[in-house]
């Protein structure tokens, strides 16, 4: 008997000790955190992602990763100690260039997403199991950023447009917040490092975010056309006085006297311009010089006549 409960002693221990190291392992790796919100790629596409797990991205992500992200909290690199774009390569900041997060690289523009405003307050919920001293830097894509391209380290300024050091772990979460740029439109990804100052890891992290889209030019165009059309009308409509002043001057100008009566004061009628040779006048002063030469002939005639 003896012998027999020692053998099932040592076949249970057996058993169960394979099935107790992966929990061992799981302890520390799942010691660590994600943003939640706005939500991270990992955790979108992670079992315990809800409805975003069954997204065409999540299911794409997982396919060309060869597995589930089970590990989401646990996407970080040792030692990089600040140099971030030295050790992560282009392309792979989203998995942070570790070979078991690599569908999280795929450029779409598709991804879970979180709403945005421009120049609104960011608030930012990064779920961690115990706390970590570090220094959160959060960087926002460049305007005109193309998601159907690769995320590379051009794509993100130089400088994070906000940064938290130390923040309080409360109720599992990290939890602060920072005012987001006002010149973002349309799809941009939120890129998180925490960097660890308790520990020598650097955590990486891929949150998409959708600002409201900027008017499109053609429709921007029709309205400048509409808001143009009502003006000329407008213009025709203040077109009909202009003409009717434009007939009103003429009468003013001393240029068509024709047009209108003699001024006050001038009784000489328009025809006395005209040459005196012209007009009824010209008969009657031929007349009276027949009548002249007439005259004189006669007196003649008789003075020659008293002489004989």
């Amino acid at each position: 008997m003896p012998r027999t409960t020692a053998h099932r002693t040592a076949l249970a221990a057996a058993l169960v000790t394979p099935l107790l190291l992966p929990l061992w392992a799981a302890g520390p790796a799942r010691a660590h955190g994600a943003p939640t919100d706005p939500v991270s790629r990992v955790v979108a596409c992670s079992p315990e992602g809800g409805a975003r797990k069954g997204t065409a991205a999540c299911r794409a992500a997982v396919a060309a990763n060869g597995g589930p992200f089970t590990a989401w909290d646990n996407l970080r690199v040792a030692n990089v100690n600040g140099r971030d774009r030295e050790v992560v390569p282009d392309g792979k900041l989203c998995s942070g260039g570790l070979p078991a997060y690599r569908g999280l690289d795929l450029a779409r523009a598709d991804w879970p997403s979180t709403r945005m405003t421009p120049g609104a307050t960011l608030r930012m919920r990064y779920v961690s199991t115990i706390p970590h001293t570090g220094t959160f830097r959060m960087y926002l894509t460049k305007p005109g950023y193309d998601p159907a391209g690769p995320l590379s380290w051009s794509d993100l300024p130089v400088k994070p447009f906000a940064q938290v050091t130390d923040p309080a772990l409360t109720d599992g979460a990290y939890r602060f917040e920072a005012t987001l740029p006002s010149d973002r439109t349309g799809r941009h990804v939120l890129y998180t490092v925490w960097q660890n100052s308790s520990t020598p890891d650097t955590y990486y992290s891929c949150s998409d975010v959708v600002f409201p889209e900027t008017k499109k030019e053609p429709r921007t165009q029709e309205k400048e056309q509409e808001k143009e059309e009502p003006q000329a009308g407008e213009a025709g409509q203040k077109s009909e006085p202009e003409k009717v002043s434009g007939k009103q001057k003429p009468s003013a100008s001393p240029a068509a006297p024709s047009s209108g009566p003699a001024p006050q004061g001038d009784h000489t009628p328009p025809a006395t311009t005209s040459a005196p040779a012209s007009g009824p006048s010209a008969p009657m002063l031929a007349g009276g010089a027949a009548a002249v030469l007439l005259l004189t002939g006669g007196a003649a005639l008789a003075v020659r006549l008293r002489r004989r």
